[in-house]
């Protein structure tokens, strides 16, 4: 069936188009016919990839597969230990890979529990109760409180019916529905008032639809199929990782290829060169990586968790640190989705109401001064008469929360209330209601007539310029005066002044008669009222929400609110949150729909606020962000979020009011539902990166130093500086523990003073891969020098093979420890270690003495250093070997202090 505007025509047509009748409903027969047309009123299943898939999976990443072939060659050349330990990790990693994939895809079966299991429904023109996944196109569905919408239909009778659809559409309150309406067929979503769609609820009254759409082909199944379209995408982290290593293989096999060809056009003997050349590829592969990255992830997550951000996948942590845009959803995201009296107006006056949401912490104002509100009868009987017309209620929930039942704009009203010392439940008693004239989309009015001790007072609330049409009188708290009309238009003024501070705004206005009316109807009741004044409420931002943006803004990540409110609600809440800054503009899901992809791409940095948006549009903002490069988050909490946080480069749903295919499609949920959340979670992200950074960098560029010590050697016609068996054990030493440390180095200061990096920057951007290069040929030259004291140098050179015992372990010491040292350098990028603290790391400091001492001991212990092939090296040798590791640290200085007065010298450029 060709999906139509149901919501531009009338309900006779959609009937009329879907061959049912009001009365009748579909026959068994045509129902059954039509089930097997249009399939089951269900989501598709989405087959899940099996273990072995998952597993194998895990060992397409380019790294993964140069290790697995380096314990390969480790195994065939008699290196069987050096082969299980790297095996050992490529197996650890994958098992963790898998494990944290097994939590991750259930978007789906989320969507399908929130699927109404049961509907009531006309079948050949009896009432029924038939399972939601036999409904058809053509199907009369029966809807009252309390149910679960289940398929998208077209009303055609409607009483008082308000539907909650904030999940899908993100409106802040429940949306009034009107069979009667007639739309634009390019209404969007939240304004489509004669539809209900599947997965939403029914909150007040009742109604009749006819089911125009089933399965895959409601809103709901829409959603499902983006969740199911979006493939998963390498997160920067692995996209980073996966280059270093090609890199890294490349780079590996060209030296060491070189290193063979040179040795053997030298006469040394091929196999040793081959020995010689798989040991500098196994150290140039720096198998330690993928554990080091798990295990700082891993940290990462633990850190995170203790701050109400639960790490769903491990590469999401980095990711979130790389992000230089946010998309965040309004609705209890930004904003506490807690509907809260701001503003009260009385004639000749206007109050401010403090506190937030359902708590009656908070007092009324005036001018900044505190209102006695039980010695004040113009607020109290605004605020009395706004309680007792009013259904909702409010009731303690889980751990000492408020919890409201009902219309949140109502109990707004109530919580107001209890803040000026007036409680409903007295009230109530006090005054019970005997009857009541229900909200009408017409009169936009609702009148509550309730029994006093010697009369009847009827209380009346609904839009202000209806409201003041059925008013004659004013109170000013003495007395009741005529309403002329300068008041009314006073009245108005201020009803549009609240209305442009994005308020919701009711007026309230009274009756009390001595007896009741032959007939309380609208014309009997709502007449001759005095008008009380107005009330003025919004779903406030987070008071921490504001605080979080800015640290965004100074962070250089872009804040973009998506929401499908009203363009001119979360205007105002984006001003006062510091969303909108200067030069920003806001647009509806509408203008969005008109722009095409180029358009949209043009237009996405300079858009601050996306009102009345679909699900499709929130995709579309994020993939046309990611199309100029950027790292994107998105925050949500409902189904309608579920597809744009799956396509995010992060997607972060919240925990307590998030739903659960929401918290499904997410990377992270946040448990305390705080924005503020978000910018901690950043931080932390930040900080993981540059210690990864940081840990890879290291291993980079010991490696070259190790694979440039011993080329350069055969280049000069040296003897080897190091035998296969040295190269291992450097690499053992050298590449674990300090490359661990580094990975939970404290952070440095003015993290989040920094701008984002790019998409396309890698852990060797920015100058790094000439840094490591300088730290590389330095440690290089630092082991050949070390190399050529041990055999003799400055003097003649002795190549005896004691002498070149010796030199070696001269060589491997001055390695081994300059490599040590050299681990303090990365401490700070380019900070001096002496300012950020050589101490400030105690694990490094452990990692260095622990290393430290095993290379010491396995050259001063004859058995170790026989199994080593080392020589005797004690006195002044020992002392030049060390001397000349020390040397790395001013290396480091140096190379840091160049890199320091670059940096001033183009900031002073642009600067001027």
């Amino acid at each position: 069936m060709e999906s139509k505007s149901w919501h531009a025509i009338t309900s006779g047509e959609v009937m009329a188009a879907l061959g049912s009748s009001r009365t009748m409903g579909l026959s068994d027969e045509e129902a059954r016919s039509r089930l097997s047309r249009y399939g089951r009123n269900a989501l598709a299943e989405v087959k899940r990839r099996g273990l072995l898939q998952e597993l194998a999976a895990q060992f397409k990443e380019f790294l993964v597969i140069l290790l697995l072939i380096s314990a390969g060659i480790s195994a065939a050349v008699g290196e069987g230990e050096d082969a299980l330990i790297i095996a050992g990790i490529v197996i650890l990693n994958a098992v963790l890979g898998v494990i944290q994939e097994r939590r991750a895809e259930n978007a789906l079966d989320a969507l399908k529990k929130m699927a109404s299991p049961k509907a009531r429904v006309i079948r050949s023109g009896q009432p029924r109760v038939v399972d939601a996944s036999q409904l058809a196109p053509g199907d009369i569905i029966l809807i009252e409180v309390g149910d679960s919408i289940p398929a998208d239909a077209r009303l055609i009778e409607s009483g008082m019916l308000r539907v909650d659809a904030s999940a899908l559409t993100g409106e802040s309150v429940p949306a009034e529905q009107s069979a009667s309406a007639i739309l634009p067929s390019d209404a969007s979503l939240g304004d489509r008032v004669n539809m209900v769609y599947a997965g939403c609820s029914v909150v007040y009254g009742r109604g009749m639809g006819i089911v125009t759409e089933t399965g895959m082909s409601t809103e709901m199944g829409k959603i499902a199929s983006l969740l199911q379209e979006a493939d998963e995408e390498l997160t920067p982290l692995q996209r980073r990782l996966e280059a270093l290593g090609r890199k890294l293989g490349v780079g590996a096999v060209a030296l060491c290829a070189g290193v063979f060809v040179v040795g053997v056009l030298r006469h040394e003997r091929p196999f040793d060169m081959f020995l010689t050349a798989v040991s500098l590829a196994v150290a140039a592969i720096p198998e330690g990586l993928p554990a080091i990255v798990t295990i700082v992830l891993a940290l990462g997550v633990q850190r995170m968790a203790s701050r109400n951000a639960i790490i769903r996948r491990l590469p999401a942590v980095e990711t979130l640190g790389s992000a230089s845009v946010i998309c965040s959803d309004k609705t209890g995201t930004l904003t506490t989705n807690q509907m809260t009296v701001r503003r009260l107006y009385v004639p000749g006056r206007l109050l401010e109401v403090t506190g937030e949401g359902y708590s009656s912490e908070g007092r009324l104002t005036e001018a900044g001064r505190d209102v006695d509100c039980p010695s004040d009868p113009a607020i109290s009987r605004l605020l009395s008469c706004a309680a007792l017309c009013n259904d909702a209620r409010l009731r303690n929930g889980d751990g000492g929360r408020i919890e409201m039942l009902g219309d949140p704009t109502e109990g707004s009203i109530i919580v107001a209330a209890m803040k000026a010392g007036i409680d409903k439940a007295r009230l109530v008693e006090w005054a019970p209601r005997i009857e009541e004239l229900p909200f009408e989309s017409d009169r936009k009015r609702m009148t509550t007539v309730h029994r006093l001790p010697e009369a009847y007072l009827c209380c009346t609330k609904g839009a202000p310029d209806e409201l003041i049409r059925v008013c004659a009188k004013w109170f000013d708290g003495t007395e009741t005066r005529p309403l002329d009309d300068q008041l009314r238009g006073e009245i108005r003024a201020a009803n549009v002044e609240m209305a442009e501070g994005a308020l919701r705004v009711l007026g309230v206005a009274q009756r009390e008669v001595s007896d009741l009316p032959p007939e309380i109807s609208v014309e009997s009741v709502e007449s001759d009222m005095v008008f009380l004044g107005l009330v003025g409420m919004q779903d406030p931002a987070r008071p921490e929400a504001a605080i979080a943006v800015k640290e965004c803004l100074s962070a250089g990540i872009t804040p973009v609110m998506i929401t499908g409110d009203h363009k001119a609600t979360a205007v105002a809440i984006a001003r006062d949150l510091g969303i909108m800054t200067p030069g920003s503009v806001a647009i509806t899901g509408a203008e969005l729909g008109a722009m095409s992809d180029a358009e949209l791409d043009e237009a996405v940095e300079h858009v601050s606020v996306y009102a009345r948006v679909a699900p499709e549009h929130k995709v579309r903002i994020v993939d046309a962000w990611r199309r100029r490069g950027q790292v994107v988050a998105m925050t949500g909490d409902g189904v309608n979020d579920a597809p744009a946080l799956k396509r995010a480069d992060i997607g972060a749903a919240m925990g307590i009011t998030g739903t659960d295919v929401a918290k499904g499609a997410a990377d992270m949920i946040l448990t305390d539902d705080n924005f503020a959340t978000i910018v901690a979670a950043v931080r932390e992200g930040r900080v993981v990166f540059e210690n990864i950074k940081k840990s890879v960098q290291y291993l980079v560029s010991c490696n070259i130093g190790e694979i440039l010590v011993v080329f350069a050697a055969i280049i000069l016609g040296l003897p080897r500086p190091l035998l296969p068996i040295h190269i291992l054990w450097l690499n053992l030493i050298t590449d674990g523990l300090p490359a661990l440390a580094l990975g939970v180095d404290p952070p440095e200061a003015g993290i989040m003073s920094r701008r984002p990096r790019a998409r396309q920057d890698d852990v060797l951007s920015g100058g790094a891969a000439v840094r490591l290069l300088v730290y590389g040929l330095s440690i290089a030259a630092l082991g050949l020098l070390s190399f050529a004291v041990g055999l003799g140098w400055p003097g003649e050179l002795d190549l005896s093979a004691e002498r070149l015992l010796e030199a070696q372990t001269m060589c491997l010491l001055t390695m081994s420890f300059s490599q040590l040292f050299h681990a303090f350098n990365f401490r700070s990028e380019t900070g001096s270690l002496f300012r950020v603290g050589p101490f400030a790391n105690s694990k490094l400091v452990g990692a260095f003495l622990g290393s430290g001492l095993l290379q010491l001991v396995v050259t001063f212990v004859p058995p170790a250093r026989r199994f080593l092939d080392l020589g005797d090296v004690h006195g002044a040798k020992l002392f030049d070997a060390l001397t000349l590791a020390v040397i790395m640290i001013a290396v480091g200085e140096l190379t840091k202090l160049f890199a320091r007065t670059q940096e001033f010298r183009d900031r002073n450029g642009t600067t001027n």
